[in-house]
């Protein structure tokens, strides 16, 4: 957990600020509450500016209302800012799905709460669900992809899954967790380019988000 919560810290990049700043409160469905510099909309995700710099992108519906913060923060209590990517809660899983997740990670050695997290922020659970650049299915893989592994009808749940897992496998063999899921978002080459996860807002929100979701308190099932 503690390589979690490291990452989380590096790709938020925290730095002290100088003076003390009135800010947000934004309150979860969870009970929990974060104190943010400033939030903007996206569509149906908000990203929340943190006080101590850098962003996170979450889901409007984790939101319940968001209210003026009117305590001051000295600089220094800044330095807990990494622990504001905790606010994630990770989701129940779709019954339909349980079975077929735990039984693809246990195949291919894969912890199945990455592979669900994973797959909540690809597609929301939603089976024929299609990205802009052509991924299809839960775990949004491309055509190109899936032929690799022989999965030719990624609507179908039980091949999308295997073979998505069968990629985050290969990619967890070749790289640590953070750059394995960014590799998986931005492509191998990309990570190979950068030396690392690539400087795409999209990709640094896409990694934040996993391991948030894997640091939140799983509810029951």
């Amino acid at each position: 957990m503690r390589k979690i919560l490291a990452a989380i810290a590096a790709l938020v990049a925290v730095s002290a600020w100088a003076v003390p700043a009135h800010a947000e409160l934004v309150y979860f469905h969870t009970g929990r509450a974060l104190s943010v510099r400033a939030l903007r909309s996206d569509g149906d995700l908000l990203i929340l500016h943190l006080r101590g710099g850098g962003e996170v992108t979450c889901e409007r519906s984790l939101i319940s209302r968001v209210e003026p913060d009117e305590v001051e923060y000295p600089a220094e209590e800044l330095e807990a800012a990494p622990a504001a990517a905790r606010i994630f809660e990770a989701p129940a899983v779709p019954s339909r799905y349980r079975r077929l997740i735990a039984s693809a990670a246990a195949k291919h050695g894969v912890d199945a709460r990455l592979v669900e997290a994973l797959i909540y922020v690809e597609s929301g659970y939603r089976n024929r669900a299609v990205s802009r650049k052509g991924a299809r299915g839960l775990m949004q893989i491309l055509p190109s992809t899936g032929r690799q592994y022989g999965a030719l009808d990624l609507f179908n749940p039980q091949v999308n899954v295997d073979a998505g897992v069968r990629h985050l496998k290969s990619l967890l063999e070749r790289f640590e967790l953070p750059i394995a899921l960014a590799a998986y978002n931005a492509g191998a080459g990309a990570v190979t380019r950068f030396g690392g996860i690539p400087p795409f807002r999209e990709t640094r929100n896409y990694v934040t988000r996993i391991l948030g979701l894997l640091d939140g308190a799983r509810p029951p099932s």
